[in-house]
């Protein structure tokens, strides 16, 4: 018995039986108070390179308490998701905390953001589709 112990203790020292090093935990909050209004609250100008996150309604376990808003760095490619609340089967709220989301890349949008641009050489052409040949 003693032996297969210390050869578990140098196979995971070894690295030979890898565990995974990286572990979500997820706890949710669901009460079956509605959260108060959301005050309306004058976002701040817009300052480069961050992104400002709404105040919320948080709960302490007794009651909702008002976080402010509070700005953030950017992370390019992702939006952030404000936290708010969850109404499910009618009578019970789950908070929902914000999060960073990874920013879907969406064609049509492309297009109508670079209309009338230059779009290199290909199907259309040795100068692109929007320059005659």
């Amino acid at each position: 018995m003693r032996y297969s112990k210390l050869l578990f203790a140098a196979l995971l020292n070894a690295g030979a039986l890898a565990l995974p090093a990286h572990a979500e935990v997820s706890v949710g909050i669901v009460i079956g108070l509605p959260p108060p209004p959301v005050p309306v609250v004058v976002a701040p100008p817009p300052r480069p390179g961050h992104v400002w996150v709404p105040g919320y309604w948080a709960w302490n376990g007794k009651t909702h308490v008002w976080v402010k808003g509070y700005w953030l760095p950017a992370r390019p490619g992702y939006v952030w998701v404000p936290a708010h609340w969850v109404r499910i089967d009618g009578y019970r709220y789950r908070f929902a905390p914000g999060h960073w989301k990874r920013q879907e890349w969406r064609h049509e949008h492309h297009h109508e953001r670079h209309r009338g641009e230059f779009h290199g050489p290909g199907r259309h052409g040795k100068y692109g589709k929007h320059h005659k040949d």
